[in-house]
């Protein structure tokens, strides 16, 4: 058994997770988008840095640039844009299990709008996982959980399924580092100028807000997809791709644990149901290029960090 692996993908998995428990800290303190466009410049900073260290090259290849562009776009500014909004009406861990569900929407608009062909196992996991946030979502908005910020948080599931599908194997030639500072600061430039105009810049500077800044910044953003690459050089993309399947657990755990959120038994229930829905769509593809999962869209490459 490798240990070492073992030990790298339960870290991954932990840092990729915390980023929705420091990200709602960061939104009780300061504006969403303002403060995620400094997250972003910080971590395209330190993603450009370490590539130019590495020797890495901004001469990426047009099929390159266009995932850097849509990537950039609709995975930081509008998913993680969203979420970040989102997040001052609901919990982390409201959160992270509707992320965790980007598998499924992948797949399921796979099968829908591409005509991908889908297994029985496939297609019992979309089943399992709409019941599974069924279950959750059901208790929650009974308990008075904002319909906004969860339709937020969908929409932003959305917009990063449909860019994954554009984008589907545009990411691959090297300079992975480089690409993915560069698609920090693709996200940063809309969510500056959005916040510019739309949003109150009354920010409270608190060592909990600053921490938790440059946590999210440069340990979910940074560590973790260097983890990731790491571990699929190791294990290769179909290995690796299961330790994706911890997210829901750990975004939910650590936000009762640091976040104190209250959690039920259909919480439970409902992480345990869609966790089960995703193994079933990820081993029913029909090939390994198609099980290849990034630790925020659960398909390709990532070239970018939560």
């Amino acid at each position: 058994m490798d240990f070492r692996a073992i030990f790298m993908g339960l870290a991954f998995a932990l840092m990729w997770s915390s980023a929705f428990t420091s990200a709602r800290i960061i939104v009780t303190e300061a504006p969403p988008m303002a403060a995620l466009a400094a997250r972003f410049l910080l971590s395209g900073l330190v993603g450009c840095g370490l590539a130019a260290a590495l020797g890495q090259s901004l001469r990426l290849s047009a099929a390159q640039w266009r995932g850097v562009i849509i990537f950039g776009l609709c995975q930081n500014a509008i998913y993680l844009g969203l979420n970040f909004i989102a997040m001052q009406w609901v919990g982390a861990s409201v959160a992270s299990i509707i992320a965790s569900t980007m598998p499924l929407i992948v797949a399921g608009l796979s099968w829908i709008v591409l005509r991908d062909r889908m297994k029985p196992l496939g297609l019992a996991g979309l089943v399992l996982g709409i019941m599974g946030v069924a279950i959750i979502m059901g208790a929650r908005l009974s308990g008075g959980i904002s319909p906004m910020g969860v339709a937020l948080c969908f929409a932003g599931a959305m917009a990063l399924a449909v860019a994954t599908l554009a984008v589907r194997g545009a990411t691959s030639g090297g300079n992975v580092l480089m690409t993915v500072g560069l698609q920090m600061f693709v996200g940063a430039i809309p969510l500056s100028l959005l916040s510019a105009f739309f949003e109150p810049h009354d920010i409270i500077y608190t060592p909990k807000l600053v921490i938790a800044f440059l946590y999210t910044a440069l340990v979910p953003g940074v560590l973790a997809t260097w983890v990731w690459f790491l571990l699929v050089e190791r294990l290769g993309p179909i290995k690796a791709a299961t330790f994706h399947f911890l997210n829901p657990f750990f975004g939910v755990a650590l936000a009762a644990i640091i976040l104190h959120e209250p959690l039920g038994l259909g919480d439970f229930i409902g992480v345990a149901v869609i966790t089960l829905g995703i193994i079933a769509v990820q081993y029913s593809k029909r090939s390994p290029s198609q099980l290849k999962l990034t630790p925020s869209t659960a398909q390709e490459p990532a070239p970018s960090g939560h």
